[in-house]
């Protein structure tokens, strides 16, 4: 099968990019509803790299003469890998495709001492750009977030991530109980100074099935109101404008060409195979652009992929009305935002002029060079109503 084209094919200006995902933590965050699993026993990293290797090639044989531009170790907490296991996955992705000189190699880490002795090998082995979880700048309020690392650890692991990459980010989330504009102000501004290039900023979220939701349900966890939300998040757009990281998504800042490469692959629609438990891929096949979705339990894909040569257990053909709405759902959350003609390519109509022009003479959307619209600083906090009234 050759490689797809046409307009709208999704590497034409986005790529092909992998995710794998190591599944395994050392302990389960209070907020976090991510496909994550603690185990006690030690976890046999060379069984699971057995079966990494099946699904990429799995995957590599449905995508013939694609190139990766990204790679994305994510999890879990993938920094719990030795790192000749990084090394054997980065392997098995090198010999199933193609692969750009500059491809950035992303690896999701845990800011705990233990863990960042490892950056070397990491590099060593080809990783080149680090994502550390810091998410708080102090120690009271990473015992709020059930962290196992102190805010010493984390700056300390941020220190040594300097020393063996050039890139490098953290993230922090914000809009947590009793957190008021000025000490966050104050924890972000400290958090610029240590950070080279990226920054990942989120608004905590209480998540259905998750003991923060528990917590708040019973009123012993009150997270900012609305209005407070807002203050935060304005804070959060001055204080980075300001220090030269802008928003080039909603909850992420980097400085101009210092964006993570494969976040935006995502954002712009592009094309990813999604490996190990609970991934997500889209991909591009003769039948049309297509969704996959691979097994979340770690021991029962191991075996699913033992037995069948991959962990995928849905396969969804998805519509021409899907893929516009992901395409304007995706792309609105960046501050380039999107071109309407590859919006109506992948939809089969066009977006309606009047919708835009209304929203355009309220504030919310603006028109940008070459025929792109996207969110304005007063349309971005209010995004899901802007796709709503678009896609209508």
């Amino acid at each position: 099968m050759t490689e797809p084209t046409g307009p709208d094919h999704p590497t034409r200006d986005a790529g092909f990019g992998v995710y794998v995902h190591w599944p395994f933590c050392a302990a389960k965050c209070p907020y976090c509803d991510f496909n994550s699993h603690v185990r006690h026993a030690p976890v046999d990293e060379g069984r699971f790299l057995d079966a990494f290797r099946a699904e990429i090639a799995h995957v590599a044989a449905r995508t013939p003469g694609r190139t990766v531009s990204s790679v994305f170790l994510g999890g879990g907490t993938p920094s719990l890998m030795q790192p000749a296991t990084v090394a054997g996955l980065l392997d098995a992705i090198g010999g199933a495709w193609t692969v750009t000189p500059d491809v950035e190699i992303t690896l999701e880490a845990n800011p705990t001492s233990v863990e960042a002795e490892r950056f070397r090998g990491y590099r060593a082995a080809g990783v080149n750009r680090v994502s550390l979880g810091v998410q708080a700048m102090d120690d009271a309020a990473l015992k709020q977030l059930g962290r196992l690392h102190s805010a010493a650890e984390a700056m300390a692991a941020v220190r040594v991530a300097a020393a063996h990459f050039e890139r490098y980010s953290f993230d922090l989330i914000y809009a947590r109980p009793d957190q008021g504009p000025a000490a966050w102000r104050a924890e972000l501004e400290g958090a610029i100074a240590r950070a080279a290039e990226h920054l990942s900023l989120y608004q905590l979220t209480i998540e259905p099935g998750t003991p923060f939701y528990g917590l708040a349900a019973a009123g012993k966890l009150v997270p900012p109101d609305d209005d407070a939300a807002r203050a935060l998040y304005d804070v959060t757009q001055e204080v980075c404008d300001r220090a030269g990281l802008p928003a080039y998504e909603i909850s992420n800042h980097a400085r101009p060409g210092a964006e993570s490469r494969h976040n935006l692959l995502y954002w712009r629609y592009g094309e990813y195979a999604g490996i190990g438990p609970g991934a997500h891929g889209r991909l591009v096949e003769a039948a049309g652009r297509i969704g996959t979705v691979t097994e979340r339990a770690p021991e029962a894909w191991l075996a699913r992929v033992e037995g069948q040569g991959h962990g995928i257990v849905e396969t969804e053909t998805l519509a021409a009305s899907d893929q516009g709405d992901e395409f304007l759902m995706m792309g609105l959350r960046l501050r380039e935002g999107i071109d309407p003609a590859r919006y109506a390519a992948l939809k089969g109509r066009a977006l309606d002029p009047r919708r835009i022009d209304g929203l355009v003479a309220e504030g919310l959307i603006a028109r940008h060079a070459g025929g792109r619209i996207a969110a304005t600083p007063a349309g971005a906090p209010v995004l899901n109503a802007l796709v709503a009234a678009l896609a209508a």
